[in-house]
């Protein structure tokens, strides 16, 4: 049998193995797991990457708050 030559014109081809949706990166802690394998090292790396993602989450009220007064000033009845 003979195979098809791709030309130039040809539309491109899909690498039938490339993800379109590539994985997300496996999470560094998941709520409730066990502990008891992970060193005190491990342990420390995991609640300084928790008190990070507290301070981005409480920035973003923050963020949403001032736009929320914004919101509330401009639709206030006078």
């Amino acid at each position: 049998m003979l195979h098809p030559i791709v030309s130039v014109s040809d539309p491109i081809m899909v690498d039938p193995f490339l993800d379109e949706h590539p994985l997300k990166p496996k999470a560094t802690h998941e709520l409730g797991q066990d502990l008891s394998a992970l060193s005190i090292d491990e342990l420390q790396e995991r609640i300084d990457h928790l008190k990070n993602e507290i301070g981005r989450l409480e920035a973003e009220i923050i963020r949403k708050q001032a736009v929320k007064m914004a919101a509330a000033d401009i639709f206030k009845t006078r």
